[in-house]
């Protein structure tokens, strides 16, 4: 099986006027797509993203790495952080990456779940609570749910929430945003890993975890 950057491609998505880019990976057998949603200050690039989604596809599910915002708003985000926290804005991206998802025909026929970290699993929540006919489940990693405010009560797909057990400010606001949920859920704490899951072993529990969850929910 190659690796994610032997079968990626840079895609490029007009969504609401404005040009992002993604790197849609798509293994021979896939059966669903996941669309990733970065967290604050971080791109498609970022290495816990793309070692989660090597997994994924080694487990038959393509994934589309995606930057929410263009080079233009990264770099003066990288300055002011202006953009990051901008869920809604970042959510209804998200929604368009979807809609632009299940019009291509390469992967319309596919299930499609949300990978979202930080920040970007607020908007992969409010993408899901809007969008639930097109979305199967969702993955959160060290996510801030809490962000996604009044949606939360109107999020039904399948919902995991994974938090490192020593990222006590985040555990708290995930147990809170759990019981809120109205759909089929799940929080895994990571034993000892902090909010990166740099720790040995950690980032691979949540690549498991993850693609146990969407290889169960996306059919």
């Amino acid at each position: 099986m190659g690796t994610s950057t032997d079968i990626a491609k840079c895609v490029r998505l007009d969504v609401g006027g404005v040009g992002l880019v993604g790197d849609l990976a798509l293994p021979p057998d896939a059966r669903a797509v996941v669309i990733f949603a970065h967290g604050s200050g971080s791109s498609r690039h970022s290495p816990r993203n793309r070692a989660v989604a090597e997994v994924l596809q080694h487990g038959g599910v393509g994934t589309l790495l995606l930057d929410l915002l263009t080079e233009h708003e990264d770099l003066i985000d990288a300055t002011t952080a202006e953009f990051r926290f901008n869920i809604p804005v970042l959510a209804e991206r998200l929604i368009g990456a979807v809609d632009w998802a299940t019009a291509n025909p390469q992967i319309s026929s596919l299930p499609i779940g949300l990978f979202g970290a930080s920040t970007g699993a607020a908007a992969a929540l409010i993408a899901a609570a809007k969008h639930s006919d097109a979305i199967g489940a969702v993955v959160s990693r060290g996510g801030r749910p809490d962000l996604a405010e009044d949606s939360l009560d109107a999020v039904t797909v399948p919902t995991l929430l994974i938090v490192g057990g020593r990222d006590d400010v985040v555990i708290e606001l995930n147990r809170e945003a759990f019981v809120r949920l109205t759909g089929p859920r799940e929080m895994h704490i990571v034993p000892g890993a902090t909010h990166l899951f740099e720790e040995p072993g950690a980032l691979e529990q949540v690549s498991r975890l993850a693609r146990d969850w969407f290889k169960r929910h996306l059919h």
